[in-house]
């Protein structure tokens, strides 16, 4: 039973963190560019409902895929429009989309389907594979650990690397930095500011439609009504506790997607549902605030030693 129970949690942990894990990487894109991205969670809520409309319509997997990244995409494109062109606030046009998403969704859904709070019986979306991993599928316990997990899983994993070459090791990286560092700065020497903006939401939208294609194609096999759960906000945080870094906002989302699979197997006790299911955030404001902590000593002992 131990063994059955470690395999199980284990493999729930890396599940329940992949959309953690695109989301913290949709964050970290937009914070080595200078930027705040609440928007997350309209990006996965996008991704997630209009890759179950595809699939169901196209009766491919694959193609639902590709609309959910598009709806992500064309989400973080509408905020630059915003920001950028518009040179509204940020902050508000973010609270804005958030708010518009939550209720966009599911007029959507409505109006497409009749149904308000899940796609499931209206449309017959398909799921993304399972991958069962070659020689890693027969070892013991690890085995069911690591395989027979959904592509996405493994895509996160590939993605944290790829985005960190990107960001540290090639020229458009660098502007993305740079651009981060000091806006001002970088234009007086040729970068386009605009359009590295540009190019920061339109791969974290993608990031995000990806995480939310998991959630309605992985996860589950339906978009149901705010489905993502704040779970955006999670990978913000992630992204925040290490300053963007794609690989350690990956093992930070590992982390918050732990305190979920708890949660999850709590649910099979007695213990208080309510509780329970707060789990995942309560973990995430003890870290947040540990963190300024943390932060806030460093900062002490070093005014003391330069005085």
């Amino acid at each position: 039973m131990n063994v059955r129970l470690i395999t199980s949690f284990g493999f729930a942990v890396f599940r329940l963190s992949t959309p953690l894990v695109f989301a913290a990487l949709s964050a970290a894109i937009c914070e080595k560019a200078g930027l705040f991205n609440m928007a997350a969670e309209s990006m996965m809520l996008w991704g997630a409902l209009i890759g179950v409309i595809v699939s169901g319509a196209t009766h491919s997997a694959f193609v639902g895929f590709l609309a959910a990244m598009a709806a992500g995409a064309v989400t973080g494109i509408l905020i630059w429009v915003a920001t950028v062109k518009g040179k509204a606030d940020l902050m508000l046009a973010q609270i804005a989309i958030n708010l518009a998403s939550s209720g966009g969704t599911i007029f959507l859904l409505f109006a497409l389907t009749g149904e308000k709070s899940n796609s499931a019986v209206a449309i017959k979306s398909l799921a993304l594979p399972k991958i069962n991993i070659p020689g890693i599928s027969a070892i013991p316990v690890i085995g069911k650990i690591l395989s027979g997990q959904n592509i996405l899983t493994y895509g996160a994993v590939v993605a944290a690397i790829i985005m960190s070459i990107f960001i540290f090791r090639s020229k458009t990286g660098h502007h993305i930095r740079a651009v981060g560092e000091n806006p001002h700065a970088a234009e007086s020497v040729g970068i386009s500011v605009p359009k590295v903006y540009f190019l920061a939401w339109t791969i974290a939208g993608i990031l995000g439609g990806i995480g939310g294609a998991f959630m309605s194609m992985g996860y589950l096999t339906s978009f149901t009504k705010d489905m993502v759960a704040g779970r955006g906000y999670i990978g913000l945080c992630a992204s925040s506790m290490v300053g963007g870094s794609p690989i350690g906002a990956m093992l930070c989302a590992l982390i918050f997607g732990v305190a979920d699979a708890v949660s999850n197997q709590l649910q099979l006790t007695n213990a208080p549902a309510d509780l329970v299911l707060m789990m995942p955030y309560i973990v995430t404001i003890v870290v947040l605030v540990l963190l300024s902590v943390i932060k806030h000593s460093r900062a002490n002992r070093r005014m003391k030693a330069k005085s």
